[in-house]
């Protein structure tokens, strides 16, 4: 075992985290979901949402046999909702198509939806202690300011290069403390900013902290502008109800129930009553509501709301894809996190 290696699962056996609700088991469906969730997501966000998740689907064929609306709002506010949808499917295939079975080699848990090669490494090794290397963001840090790796980590060439370096290092025994520890390292100690190098069992050779260049590395490439939109969305409240309609199931918030989302120049009341088949109340105009706004991975977007006053619902508005509920039922659906925002706010 090399000394890069050694030194990380020392480490992680000393001052790792032991405590995660999805650690000490060796349940690959466990280990599957936990790892799913933590695609891009920290985990103090995760450890709820986990155990609320587990409580209601603890096996394979819960969660395949469960409607995906019956599963999203176990995700609703977690964001990467394709995550979810992806979960899901894999459930089913997993279900119908291999006996509920979760798959036992590399190539196959690589196979399902969702999971890329990252992935299903962390899982192989937490389940089937199979060593292969991992190469999630922060382990990407770790490795760029230990070895000096130059370049932006997210281009082709330098990640491919990490790759091999993830490759060359990975042990042969201990793989699900070394790998446990890769993670923690790079979430707890070789942090993006101010990271603790005092306490990195790697600092001694850590290029980066040895040549002070830790604020340098990883590489990253010249920022770019964030592109900002700007929405308009409907509060439709009839009595003690609002009206919520079910998202296209690919895109933002794909599947999730939302507020009725318009372009800033739509007549809201005219649209309501061509697209809802409501009557609004006589006399009563929309009336704006406080802006939120929202931060997407690739732009941002503000939301501002428009409370409509709704006299009389036709049919058409019960229609599927509509569903009137009072606003307590509403912030319990799977919702997106600003629309909640937004029924959180009303009187």
């Amino acid at each position: 075992m090399g000394k890069f290696a050694t030194q990380v699962i020392r480490w992680q056996k000393q001052s790792g985290r032991h405590d995660l609700p999805w650690q000490g088991t060796r349940d690959p469906f466990r280990i599957w979901v936990s790892e799913i969730m933590l695609q891009q997501t920290q985990v103090s966000a995760v450890i709820d949402y986990y155990e609320r998740f587990m409580q209601r689907f603890p096996t394979v064929e819960a969660l395949a046999t469960a409607s995906l609306d019956d599963v999203m709002p176990y995700w609703a506010g977690l964001g990467y909702y394709a995550r979810a949808r992806n979960l899901h499917k894999a459930a089913v295939i997993i279900q119908t198509e291999q006996g509920g079975r979760f798959p036992r080699t590399f190539l196959d848990v690589l196979a399902l939806p969702g999971i890329g090669r990252s992935t299903a490494a962390a899982i192989c090794a937490f389940a089937y202690g199979e060593s292969r290397p991992i190469l999630d963001g922060n382990v990407k840090r770790v490795f760029a300011r230990r070895f000096g790796v130059e370049g932006d980590v997210r281009a082709k060439p330098v990640e491919e290069e990490m790759w091999r370096l993830a490759e060359r290092e990975v042990p042969k025994q201990d793989i699900e403390a070394y790998i446990q520890g890769l993670m923690d390292l790079g979430a707890t100690v070789c942090t993006r900013s101010s990271p603790t190098c005092l306490l990195c069992p790697l600092s001694r050779d850590c290029v980066a902290h040895q040549e002070g260049r830790t604020a340098e590395l990883p590489g990253r490439s010249a920022k770019r502008d964030v592109p900002h939109r700007e929405t308009a969305m409907l509060v439709l409240r009839h009595g003690v109800e609002v009206l919520l309609e079910r998202r296209p199931p690919t895109g933002i918030w794909g599947g999730l129930w939302s507020l009725p989302e318009v372009t800033l120049e739509t007549d809201a009341l005219a649209h309501a009553s061509a697209r809802f088949g409501v009557a609004t109340t006589r006399g009563r105009r929309p009336k704006p509501l406080n802006a939120v706004d929202h931060g997407f991975t690739h732009y941002s977007l503000t939301i501002h709301p428009l409370e409509i006053s709704v006299a009389s619902v036709s049919a058409a508005a019960r229609e599927p894809g509509h569903v009137w509920l009072t606003i307590e039922d509403a912030l319990g659906a799977a919702i997106p996190a600003p629309v909640k925002r937004i029924l959180s706010a009303l009187d």
